[in-house]
């Protein structure tokens, strides 16, 4: 039998649900990225499992700086289990509602779209996982539902295969203030 059509429709109809970051562009408030992190920011998250399991809980503390045009910020994230990690993300513009992004586990270049509210975020990260190291395509969605909140979803996909979701909700703190 040949698979070939079966799976070619099978490519057809997953790509039919991808809806573009453009389809957001009438939505308010305007997502501006530097303004939303110009003060402290506190958020909170789960990794699920394909199952749907939470397998992980954490908490976020975002500091941030401007250097020039570069948005710089410092990620210090808390697990449920007690494993701390640091993330420090250097953000630069790339023209009308793109954005270019580095990390030090990033591998690459990570590469931003905003319209409206909306902003997605793609790029490939080097996770440690048991002694190993995956390499995990990250499609991140964020969407600003008001002044201080941001709301985002995460698709972690292996080899096309999603893996796992993570769910993370931003909160600006007020200015002066830290993370808990």
């Amino acid at each position: 039998m040949n698979k070939a059509p079966l799976l070619a429709a099978c490519l057809l109809l997953g790509s039919c649900g991808n809806v573009g970051v453009e389809h957001y562009a009438a939505e308010q408030p305007k997502l501006d990225l530097a303004a939303f992190f110009s003060r402290p920011v506190q958020a909170w998250g789960i990794f699920q499992k394909r199952s749907g399991e939470v397998a992980r809980r954490f908490d976020v503390c975002i500091a941030s700086h401007r250097e020039g045009e570069r948005l710089i910020l410092d990620e210090r994230f808390v697990y449920n289990d007690g494993e701390q990690q640091r993330r420090v993300w250097t953000l630069v513009p790339d023209g009308p509602g793109r954005w270019r992004g580095t990390a030090g586990d990033v591998i690459g270049e990570a590469r931003g779209e905003i319209a409206g509210n909306a902003l997605r975020w793609r790029y490939k990260l080097d996770l440690p996982v048991d002694g190993r190291h995956w390499q995990m395509d990250m499609d991140d969605w964020m969407y600003l539902m008001d002044d201080d909140t941001l709301i985002n979803r995460t698709s972690m996909r292996k080899l096309g295969v999603e893996v796992g979701q993570i769910s993370l909700f931003f909160r600006r703190l007020p200015a002066g203030a830290s993370c808990n």
